[in-house]
């Protein structure tokens, strides 16, 4: 016979499941400054998908009546030299500038991981073949190597993707391969291997999950440094081609008339490329806790 269970346990019923969406809500509502960097990521998001349907104006609209205008009820940044409002083409520039930024550290993080994750397992040939690929790179200065991807292949928005994600490889590769390494002899890769587990699946279900918190980190920097490197190339001329919204060709277009008192024409697109790193520079920390196996406990 069964010992009665107690009332107040029985009261309590089965223990509640703590689900993604609940522990993504602990993680912003935890810390204020997550919550802020969330809040921030967002608007950006909303910014890239619906804003050619939020702006007053036609980003790529002229008129030449209206050049020049400062910050007013009609044009809150004011417009440009060819009479374009500033207010949509800063907005608009967002899907432009995000999609890159999100393509080249998308194809850096998959490509890297996968790298430094058989480097670090295998060891071996492999390890020092990486090693001294992913050395060449980095013996590069980072944005000069990619003013020369991009002026050799042509200035198209997918060369500025590959060159981003190119220069960004070697973070993601050096820390997988450190992460792996350190823990492909740990207790429970050796409880795998005795399960029947072979080599790729311990590596990509036991292995890359704990290597997954400080990858997060170095994500959100990539994509403010994404940003950054998109509109540097823009800024000098290599990267995407006028008169498509883009926040370095903004400022580059402003900066030739902040001596004559325009000065609203490179704050506003200078502004928000500030906000967007600011954004992806706080969010490191709440992506860190939201994938961490430990906080999911």
């Amino acid at each position: 016979m069964h010992a009665p269970v107690p009332a107040s346990i029985a009261a309590a019923g089965p223990a509640p499941r703590y689900g993604w969406l609940r522990h993504l809500r602990h993680v912003v509502t935890g810390n204020p400054v997550t919550g802020v960097a969330f809040a921030l990521f967002l608007l950006l998001v909303i910014a890239a998908l619906f804003g050619p349907w939020l702006v007053p104006y036609d980003p790529l609209a002229t008129n030449a009546a209206a050049a020049l205008q400062p910050p007013s009820a009609a044009h809150w940044f004011g417009t440009d030299q060819l009479g374009r409002d500033v207010l949509s083409r800063v907005v608009v520039a967002t899907r432009l500038d995000l999609a890159i930024s999100v393509a080249a550290v998308a194809l850096a993080f998959v490509a890297g991981s996968v790298i430094g994750g058989l480097a670090g397992f295998y060891g071996g040939w492999i390890d020092r073949v990486a090693g001294r690929c992913l050395d060449t790179i980095m013996a590069f200065p980072l944005f000069v190597l990619a003013m020369g991807i991009v002026a050799a292949a042509g200035n198209t928005v997918e060369n500025i993707v590959y060159a981003t994600a190119l220069i960004n490889l070697p973070f993601y590769a050096r820390m997988v391969r450190a992460e792996v390494n350190v823990r492909r002899e740990a207790g429970f890769v050796q409880a795998a291997r005795l399960s029947g587990n072979g080599g790729l699946r311990i590596l990509a279900f036991h292995l890359f999950p704990n290597a997954l918190p400080p990858l997060m980190i170095q994500v959100s920097l990539n994509m403010g440094w994404a940003i950054l490197n998109a509109a540097g190339l823009s800024f000098i001329g290599l990267g995407v081609r006028p008169p498509t919204p883009e926040w370095g060709i903004m400022v580059a277009e402003g900066a030739n008339f902040i001596v004559s008192g325009e000065w609203w024409l490179a704050l506003f697109p200078g502004a928000a490329l500030m906000l967007a790193v600011f954004t992806f520079n706080l969010l490191g920390d709440g992506l860190r806790d939201l994938v961490d196996p430990q906080r999911r406990t």
